[in-house]
């Protein structure tokens, strides 16, 4: 069974209340203005992405995918994040070809599979795959979808040419969404 966005955010509210209570829920307006500096306050997902100095490819791949408004915007969105390491492991020269004038619909559909609508950390992904038996399926912004299951303590996630790229590092926040980085470059079928 699929998992879509909305049932992402379903599954957060879900934990949320079931953590908090109702008592959160009548806190909410006097803190609302509380968080919304803080967000504010927040570097987004590229300027987060920008900072790193692991993620310097990504960041060129953004850039001339014409993205940078997008992931900048208030979302929420989760990205799935490839370290430089990660875009390395491709084929020679398939960064430099895809960053061109002439590739970047293909760039804008790579870069979109790694992104998915709404804030989803690493406990709504691990309670996703408890779930479902073990794998989840992601609907991803590009229109594919993503395979999320558990090795040990680690989330990994295969792509529609059915390459497992775990994450690294989970549950980065930004004023706008979450970061998961990863150890591979996802690629749709």
């Amino acid at each position: 069974m699929p998992v879509t966005p909305n049932s992402f955010k379903a599954a957060a509210f879900a934990a949320l209340a079931a953590t908090t209570g109702f008592a959160a829920i009548g806190a909410a307006p006097a803190m609302a203005g509380h968080h919304k500096e803080a967000a504010k306050s927040a570097p987004n997902i590229v300027e987060t992405a920008q900072s790193t100095g692991v993620h310097n490819t990504l960041v060129t791949a953004v850039k001339a995918a014409g993205l940078v408004d997008t992931l900048s915007s208030p979302g929420p969105f989760t990205v799935f994040a490839p370290t430089d390491t990660a875009f390395a492991k491709l084929p020679d020269g398939t960064v430099s070809t895809l960053v061109k004038p002439a590739n970047k619909g293909t760039l804008t559909t790579i870069l979109t599979y790694h992104a998915v609508t709404g804030n989803v950390t690493s406990g709504d992904l691990v309670k996703l795959i408890k779930k479902h038996g073990g794998s989840a399926t992601i609907d991803t912004v590009a229109g594919e979808t993503l395979t999320a299951r558990l090795s040990g303590d680690t989330i990994v996630i295969t792509d529609g040419k059915g390459r497992a790229t775990a994450v690294t590092q989970a549950d980065v926040s930004t004023s706008n969404g979450t970061i998961h980085v990863t150890d591979g470059v996802f690629l749709p079928a």
